[in-house]
């Protein structure tokens, strides 16, 4: 989770007070409202406090974004902010060289800032997590900003040739785009973005003078100081609405630090486009809905309250809570979210516990009963449990399969590369967890009970509790594996299983076999072959086995 430090002298600075309701706050006063926001507190001192934000709350990267929503929380400002953008008459060109390699161009021009050394550090901050969150590690978004005083526009976005030379951020000679991959941090870093393509995307003005090679490096001409009072800023993409969302957050902040949104024309080939696009969203909710799920029974004037306290304006219509959502706020997607925007807004230290209505008692799920006793036995066997998330990698499928991660229920818009993919097996989970122990104490002899899933035809999945085991020591093997196989089975319910050879890229030639409980096939069992002990970096012989928790109830 991104971690961001707020200074209480400037966060108060950005609290409003008026003569209806004024406030006079402490930083305890801080420090205790920042959790009913969805903020984690990291560390405290008398001067500053840092704090945790969820991704999914980008407009939380900066002190402007969280005071904005503190003043809504206390009633000091309340609903959807305005934002307009004045025109500039500053282009940009988008060369059609461009459109195979990065085509989606969204900027702005903010003027009238005054900069400290704070605010520019914070800038920079907000930059790299939007780039990290929304861009995906710059590769679906990447943004610039840049001193536009010390630049000339128009502006123009292109590819150029590898041998392509220009002076990089932090550096004072100049360096061809190929040298700056192989040379420069930033460039070993992103390089994988741009380097199957013949040409690389750059960012020039009207002389020549380069602003941007993106998403690698800024230009050093366009460096931003306290001294700068007005910033170009150029987001580049693969997809235009996470370009306009991070321009959206990006706008919001530095507006609310003082400065004043001009609008630039971006110039395709076939058409033009004016950015940035600022306009609220707008989305409909039913009180029921909201009342339905919080338990509480608010009218639609309380709802509105609440919402505008949370910054979203709201009015009824058609017997719906129609809200304004600010164009920054990219995260809510579903009236859902606007229920938990009134529950903010009605602060959550007010929800009072009720008894239920059904004199009904509960008990547990049998199922989940017999996963308890799972769990008890592995840990009566001296295991020690672990769990991981349900999504895997596209390595991780591919080190541990003969399949290829087409085959796999892929995730849609993943918000990381590490949990791309559904698990269809608990082996790669565990293999992972013991690659990153290499460094503890052997012997190591983990489990995990978890979901499974698989596809059943191409549009139809099915999911289900596997339990797997993993032997990591240098002497572990087969015979070990099998010893723990059989003693949990005739441990959990008096069963036996038998044990037939299989041939499979997991384990060694020789030393894999399914196992059959009664006369289910519940799984398989082995020692791990060493190339993929390598593609884990994996140093001792491991041996695993995975039964299915469904076929063992059928016996």
């Amino acid at each position: 989770m991104p971690v961001i430090t707020l200074y209480y002298d400037r966060l108060l600075s950005h609290i409003k007070n008026n003569s209806d309701n004024r406030k006079n706050l402490s930083n305890q006063d801080i420090v205790e409202t920042l959790p009913y926001l969805g903020l984690d507190i990291e560390e405290e001192t008398e001067e500053y406090v840092k704090i945790e934000y969820n991704p999914n709350r980008p407009d939380f990267s900066s002190e402007w974004g969280i005071s904005r929503a503190l003043n809504g929380l206390l009633g000091l400002e309340k609903g959807a902010p305005e934002y307009q953008a004045f025109n500039s008459n500053v282009f940009l060109n988008v060369d059609s060289s461009v459109l195979e390699i990065r085509p989606v161009f969204v900027g702005a021009l903010v003027k009238g800032l005054k900069l400290d050394d704070e605010s520019v550090r914070q800038l920079m901050v907000m930059q790299d997590d939007l780039d990290n969150g929304i861009g995906r590690k710059r590769s679906k978004v990447s943004t610039g900003i840049h001193d536009f005083d010390k630049v000339k526009p128009p502006f123009t976005y292109k590819a150029v040739k590898s041998n392509f030379e220009f002076t990089p951020l932090g550096y004072a000679e100049k360096m061809s785009l190929s040298r700056i991959l192989k040379e420069v941090e930033t460039g070993r870093k992103y390089k994988h973005i741009v380097e199957g393509f013949s040409k690389y995307p750059i960012i020039i003005d009207k002389e020549g003078n380069v602003l941007s090679f993106p998403p690698i490096i800024n230009g050093s001409l366009s460096i931003i100081s306290v001294e700068t009072k007005n910033l170009f800023i150029d987001v580049t993409s693969t997809n235009l609405k996470a370009a306009e969302d991070v321009l959206a957050v990006l706008l919001a902040a530095l507006h609310d630090k003082g400065g004043r949104i001009e609008s630039i024309e971006v110039r395709y080939p076939t058409y033009s486009k004016i950015e940035p696009e600022l306009k609220s969203l707008k989305m409909k909710v039913e009180p029921k809905l909201i009342n339905n799920l919080l338990g509480l029974d608010l009218n639609s004037a309380e709802i509105i309250e609440y919402l505008a306290r949370s910054r979203i304006s709201a009015e009824v219509k058609e017997n719906c809570i129609l809200a304004s959502i600010p164009r920054y706020r990219s995260d809510i997607l579903h009236p859902v979210d606007l229920v938990e925007e009134v529950v903010i807004g009605f602060n959550i230290l007010n929800l009072t516990t009720t008894l239920p209505k059904t004199s009904h008692i509960g008990k547990l799920n049998p199922k989940n009963q017999f996963i308890d006793a799972i769990r008890h036995v592995l840990i009566a066997l001296g295991l020690i449990e672990v769990m991981n998330f349900s999504f895997v990698n596209k390595e991780m499928i591919i080190n541990t399969t003969n399949s290829e991660p087409s085959q796999y229920i892929r995730v849609e818009n993943p918000k990381t590369a590490e949990h791309e993919y559904l698990r269809d097996s608990l082996i790669s989970s565990l293999l992972m967890t013991l690659e990153r122990n290499i460094h503890g104490e052997y012997p190591q002899r983990i489990f995990e009970v978890g979901k499974v899933f698989t596809r059943k035809t191409p549009n139809e999945s099915k999911e289900e509790y596997k339990v797997a085991i993993a032997i990591a020591h240098t002497n572990a093997n087969y015979t070990e594996a099998k010893s723990y196989l059989e003693a949990f089975l005739n441990q959990l319910s008096g069963l036996s299983c038998e044990t037939k050879h299989l041939e499979n890229k997991l384990y060694i030639s020789g030393r894999g076999a399914t196992i059959e409980v009664g006369k289910n096939n519940a799984g398989m069992i082995g020692e791990v072959a060493p190339e993929v002990l390598e593609a884990f970096s994996l140093r001792v012989p491991v041996s695993i086995f995975e039964l299915s928790i469904e076929e063992i109830t059928k016996t």
